[in-house]
């Protein structure tokens, strides 16, 4: 962070800009309007690169995308009203998935608001559920101090979205700019070390365990702990699972990997929780989708669970050893503490979940002559553009299958929204990403539902030279709602059938949109297209990949049923009773 203590007089919109250069913004998301003209100005001479999105709920997703790729804040920009709201979606998600963004809105005059002036909107009290915290500034006097406080919060301990609610009089008005010179925020201290004496307890329970399962949620991603991981499971190599948000920080390729758990997890990483005697929850937040009915969730397993969120420790599980603190610490100070003692032999135990991993691979599709296949379009986009480039996801079907087949070999690859999961996340977030890593590869993959909901943000990306690479997985349906509707509701398929003769025909929009389209239809022409598409990187690409309407998500646990009752494909299950210990 820059400091600028040289008193300036200068406006409030001013003092917004100077205040995001010091703060060391290079990129911003946003549209503008009445409310929020007025920084618009300045910003014309900034050295911040405005991004002019298509859709407010873009800007937030792009500054999402633009955090999780760069592990910097990302910051978006709207006016009051409607687009203030239009940035509700992204900051629930990003809410969620513990996002760092900072959205700057504009606000009516101090002096209307509460009058229902046009274009008002009490978006404090709209966002207070689903920002970490959130600013009403009405003096341009305030300016400085509340953004970079917004910064700090949005950063620090669990991070998050911040709003910044602006009044046009406070940035219209005079101020003389004065940078603060340090950040007092008293109240808001997060709790980064863990205490010893936890640390402690957590090794001794996991010294007399026999079968330890490491699982790793987004926490683990959002504190870098990758390495310390790794060192850890060195030490003391018990078996991990990896949940939706944090594919990557441990190489699925590593041995003591067993996959995902959760609703459509592996067996083995299902198997793994339900059959432990001890879990140690790392980042994670027994998210119901990963444990399912809670009452039947690892009935044997006592519990150490580590947040920086103190909050979340104990809300759905009772724990036996709580841990608050930084995740990469508490890896880091727990390897420590193994290494100077001696270890259980969990060979016996890896060895069971391996046999689980080998006898129930997780179900590629059964091939139909002349009929793509969806897990296969996928698994050969990640085959042909290698683990070093960045995914990101849309939400359904293709975001599972993506969570499964794509190679998960490094931290920091995959961005997908799981809190939430937002239908439409993918082309923004997309976008984002690719503006805060130009050199890098990003490829999106998209359903034909999630991007009929964003897809203007392709606009965006060919006029301001951002070229992503985008997947249409299309089935011509809401394919996840279709699955439910197929196994719950009888086969009635109410409302879930998306187009047909090629409406819209994706080839055309994209083309429209300044993009390059392709398509395949049969798997003859898919390493082509995507090596095609690999070739272009002066503009975006999109290449919509023709599929089957009817494959399905497996393995799959009901929601609110057992984990023990988890299916491998529609009327099969694991033989847990065969599978012994």
């Amino acid at each position: 962070m820059a400091a600028d203590r040289k008193t300036t007089v200068m406006t409030g919109a001013q003092a917004v800009v100077r205040s995001l250069e010091n703060l060391g913004v290079e990129v911003a998301f946003g549209i503008p309007g009445g409310a929020v003209l007025p920084l618009y100005d300045p910003l014309f001479d900034s050295s911040i690169r405005h991004i002019l999105a298509r859709h407010e709920q873009g800007a937030a997703h792009a500054a999402e995308g633009y955090a999780v790729a760069t592990g910097r804040v990302g910051v978006c920009v709207a006016t009051s009203g409607p687009g203030a709201t239009n940035l509700v979606t992204g900051l629930g998600d990003a809410m969620m998935d513990s996002v760092p963004i900072v959205a700057i809105t504009g606000q009516v005059n101090s002096w209307a608001i509460g009058t229902d002036a046009f274009q008002e909107a009490d978006i404090r009290g709209i966002t207070f559920p689903i920002t970490k915290h959130n600013f009403l500034v009405r003096s341009a006097d305030d300016i400085p101090q509340a953004l970079t406080a917004a910064f700090h919060i949005a950063a620090t301990g669990r991070p998050g979205p911040v709003l910044v609610d602006i009044t046009k009089d406070a940035l219209t008005g005079s101020t003389a700019f004065d940078w603060p010179a340090e950040m007092d925020l008293p109240g808001y201290k997060p709790t980064t070390e863990p205490h010893v004496r936890q640390i402690r307890e957590a090794a001794a329970l996991i010294a007399e365990s026999h079968r330890p399962v490491l699982y790793a949620g987004g926490g683990v991603a959002k504190a870098h702990a990758s390495e310390a991981l790794a060192r850890l499971l060195d030490v003391a190599p018990m078996p991990v699972v990896t949940t939706l948000m944090a594919r990557g920080v441990l190489p699925d390729s590593h041995s003591l990997h067993m996959g995902m758990p959760g609703m459509h997890g592996s067996v083995s990483a299902v198997g793994a929780l339900q059959r432990s005697d001890l879990i140690v929850a790392v980042g994670a937040r027994f998210d119901d989708r990963v444990t399912g009915a809670l009452d039947s969730f690892a009935p044997d397993a006592r519990i150490i669970h580590c947040d920086i969120d103190p909050a979340e420790i104990g809300k759905n599980r009772a724990v036996d050893v709580p841990i608050v603190g930084d995740c990469r610490r508490m890896l880091e100070e727990l390897t420590g503490v193994l290494r100077d003692g001696d270890q259980p032999d969990w060979s016996e135990w890896v060895g069971y979940l391996d046999g689980l991993k080998t006898k129930y691979p997780t179900w590629a599709g059964d091939p139909e002559d002349d009929v793509l296949q969806p897990q296969e379009v996928i698994r050969r986009i990640g085959e042909i553009a290698g683990p070093e480039t960045i995914f990101v996801t849309g939400v359904g079907q293709h975001q599972m299958w993506s969570a499964h087949f794509l190679p998960h070999e490094k931290p920091g690859k995959w961005l997908t929204s799981g809190g939430a999961g937002t239908m439409g996340y993918c082309v923004p977030a997309a976008m984002g990403a690719k503006a805060g890593r130009p050199d890098q590869v990003v490829w999106g993959i998209d359903g034909d539902g999630c991007f009929q909901m964003t897809s203007q943000e392709l606009v965006t990306c060919a006029v301001n030279g951002i070229p992503v690479k985008i997947a249409i997985i299309n089935n011509s349906v809401l394919g996840m709602v279709r699955q439910w509707q197929k196994l719950f509701y009888g086969e009635r398929y109410s409302n879930t059938d998306l187009h047909s003769d090629r409406v819209p025909d994706f080839v055309k929009l994209a083309e429209a949109m300044g993009c390059v389209g392709l398509r395949a239809e049969t798997l003859d022409e898919v390493d082509g297209v995507i090596a095609q598409a690999m070739e272009i990187d002066d503009r975006p690409v999109v290449v919509e990949f023709v599929v089957a309407k009817d494959a399905m998500v497996w393995p799959m646990v009901a929601a609110g049923a057992s984990n023990d009752d988890i299916k491998i494909a529609r009327d099969m299950a694991p033989d847990w009773e065969d599978d012994d210990l």
